[in-house]
């Protein structure tokens, strides 16, 4: 069994300290350690950090290999710190049945990069109207735990009372895109000031806060747990703090690109800054940082959404929505996090890895960097500070948009259960 020593790691931000894998768990975290025949990697002050965990990733396969494929995704995601993620189920087959599930995670075993634990949907066919086999989907192979319709929303109020209902039976979790479809039809970006100026269809804040106040309702009526995914708006974010005040089951996440970026840059007309909830306003994204920093929103997950160059290089209307953002999120975290006060890296590895696990049941991950536990971690130089180019991303998609923006803190090494995913910056 292969033995590596990390030396000089500043474990969650705090003191320098060494760290002895051997196999696939971690055999010592202390000072002065060393161990004959081990691989030394020289932390040098760098972060480390438990593996990032992303609760809300679209990895594409089966169906849409020319955006993504389980592949290619799992190695954008070692790129970017991640030792697990969870595949949303707008495929195609859509992953509503126990054997697509299981394809898509045998897959993810097959790649070595990064786990990957299926989402099953929550109706058949994405189409609100039918239950989907979630508990064929829960015993099956994958073990589906997170199921959700993400792309489009369970809007049917029975429907979801109902899949919350079913979950609760073996403590799975509805992951929500709280979006009414009748307030958004023709909707192209957020509802403001700048839509009305540039003449675009608007998105309105209302159309995701009264879907989010509905079904922190129903998840205490059921005794459920219910999870909010890419929460953009400061009014939500007042919904989510009402209900947990209440003890309501609720947890929600909210999206790197969200934290920084606003509508103002739509007025470029770039397709790239088009995404599903849209960019909201300066005052959402003050607000949303500040949910994150005091435990209301309780996760970044990125909602890497790749796109084929055809679908995004259009006219504004008929772009797809969506941006990929595995190999970019811990960096915009820090950017908006952490260099501004408002996290420590423990917060990060708090908001990024251990919630993220107990929320969808990652066996194994989100794990405290301590002897005994999986190796599975991320070593971070937070002192870089370079150009976002998309053409060194690992993604088969490169809808970023960050291209030619600096941002600080770079992945030079990610171990999944002690094996080495990628080695100063390179993937094995």
């Amino acid at each position: 069994m292969s033995k590596t020593l990390i030396r000089g790691a500043k474990v969650l931000g705090g003191e320098p300290q060494d760290v002895l894998i051997d196999g696939a768990t971690i055999a010592e975290v202390g000072t002065g350690l060393s161990a004959e025949g081990a691989e030394v990697v020289e932390a040098g002050g760098k972060v480390l950090l438990p593996g990032l965990v992303d609760l809300h990733t679209h990895l594409r396969e089966p169906g849409r290999e020319d955006s993504e494929t389980v592949l290619t995704g799992t190695r954008a995601a070692a790129s970017g710190g991640y030792t697990n993620v969870f595949a949303m189920a707008n495929t195609f087959p859509v992953a509503d049945t126990a054997g697509v599930v299981e394809q898509v995670w045998r897959l993810g075993q097959e790649s070595g990069y990064c786990d990957v634990q299926p989402i099953g949907a929550v109706t058949v066919g994405l189409e609100g109207a039918k239950l989907a086999e979630l508990g064929a989907m829960h015993e099956s192979a994958a073990g589906v735990t997170v199921f959700s319709d993400d792309g489009k929303c369970v809007h049917d109020a029975v429907i979801m009372r109902r899949a919350l209902e079913y979950v609760k039976a073996f403590d799975g979790v509805v992951a929500q895109h709280a979006q009414e479809p009748r307030l958004t039809e023709g909707a192209q970006m957020n509802e403001g000031v700048v839509s009305a100026e540039l003449g675009l269809g608007g998105w309105p804040a209302v159309a995701e806060e009264s879907i989010i106040a509905r079904d922190v309702l129903l998840a205490e009526h059921v005794g459920s747990r219910v999870h909010i995914c890419h929460l953009s708006t400061a009014g939500s974010v007042e919904i989510v703090r009402w209900a947990k005040s209440r003890g309501i089951d609720v947890t929600a996440e909210v999206t790197p690109h969200h934290l920084l970026l606003t509508d103002e840059l739509v007025r470029s007309y770039n397709p790239v800054y088009k995404v599903n909830p849209p960019l909201r306003t300066e005052r959402d994204v003050l607000a949303l940082r500040e949910a994150l920093a005091d435990g209301t929103i309780d996760i970044v997950a990125t909602d890497h959404a790749p796109h084929p160059h055809e679908d995004k290089d259009c006219e504004w209307a008929a772009a797809a929505m969506g941006m990929v953002g595995l190999e970019t999120a811990l960096s915009v975290v820090q950017e908006t996090m952490v260099d501004t006060g408002l996290l420590d890296w423990a917060g990060v590895a708090d908001r990024m890895s251990v919630k993220p696990a107990q929320i969808g049941q990652a066996t194994g991950h989100g794990r405290p960097v301590s002897a005994g536990e999986p190796a599975n971690l991320t070593l971070v130089d937070t002192e870089y500070r370079g150009q976002v180019d998309p053409a060194g991303f690992a993604s088969r998609s490169r809808n970023t948009p960050y291209e030619g923006r600096e941002l600080p803190g770079r992945v030079t090494h990610t171990w999944l259960r002690g094996k080495a995913t990628l080695v100063d910056g390179k993937l094995t």
